[in-house]
């Protein structure tokens, strides 16, 4: 039997006993037939759809990497409570996540740089050792080297007063549950690749991230976190132009408010 179908079938059947549940009764909540949950739960599906392992990820609230690679049976009572509680390992990235880095001369990490040409192609390379080897590499000695740090090129005005074309300096987040609410990040994702956003951690409640941009036009939007890959926390950024004072968070407060007064006192003289 193949190694993941086996890793989920056993996995399958430790979460429905944790979570009291028949055969019958797990498979009507999932609006699928016995049959199917046993061909599952035995090990029988050779070909399971996506949308299946994506419904099973949902309703059990643990990545597909974890469904399909971690063996649950071999873990402890307390990291399975972990796990009921939405702390799954995948998120908090303990020994699963790996990152491919760079060294110098010296045995030193680089910090690898992501311009735009190689944006589009990041969120699918970012795992592969030979795409990131043919990264451009610098240093810069005002850094921990006991941190892992890697620089990205954003375009766009959503996170205006910081210009469009700015290289972002950002530390490696292996821990998901660190990642601090009103803090910029760098979020890899699989469908948006790499976007720069403030954001909110919401994934002890509802598996995400909320993303907010500093440029007042664009509205806040949430990503699952099975759509995210890396996440990098703002150290720095880099760029040759001066911040445009124009599109800062405060002065547009000033502006609507200073029109809100217009408009009241307009209202008054019709009063």
């Amino acid at each position: 039997m193949n190694a993941y179908i086996s890793h989920l079938a056993s996995n399958l059947k430790t979460m429905r006993n944790r979570a009291n549940l028949t055969q019958e009764e797990i498979a009507s909540t999932l609006a699928i037939t016995r049959g199917k949950w046993a061909s599952y739960e035995g090990g029988h599906a050779k070909n399971l759809p996506v949308e299946d392992l994506m419904a099973l990820s949902e309703y059990f609230k643990l990545s597909i990497d974890t469904l399909i690679k971690i063996d649950l049976t071999a873990q402890s009572d307390k990291k399975l409570d972990d796990l009921f509680a939405g702390n799954d390992t995948f998120v908090s990235g303990a020994k699963l996540r790996v990152l491919h880095a760079t060294l110098d001369a010296h045995g030193n990490e680089n910090i690898e740089l992501v311009p735009l040409k190689a944006k589009a192609g990041y969120a699918t390379g970012y795992n592969d050792p030979e795409y990131i080897h043919k990264l451009s590499t610098f240093q810069l000695p005002f850094l921990s080297r006991n941190r892992k740090y890697r620089t990205f090129q954003i375009d766009g005005d959503s996170m205006e007063p910081i210009p469009n074309k700015t290289y972002v300096v950002a530390e490696y987040v292996e821990n998901w549950f660190d990642i601090k609410d009103g803090f910029a990040y760098i979020i890899v994702t699989k469908n948006d690749g790499i976007v720069f956003k403030v954001v909110y951690n919401f994934i002890g409640e509802r598996k995400c991230l909320q993303l907010h941009s500093y440029n007042p036009v664009y509205s806040d939007y949430e990503v699952q976190i099975e759509d995210i890959v890396e996440v990098w926390k703002f150290v720095n950024y880099i760029t040759n132009e001066l911040p445009d004072e124009r599109f800062s968070k405060q002065t547009f407060m000033d502006e609507l408010r200073e029109m809100e007064k217009r408009i009241n006192h307009m209202k008054s003289k019709l009063t």
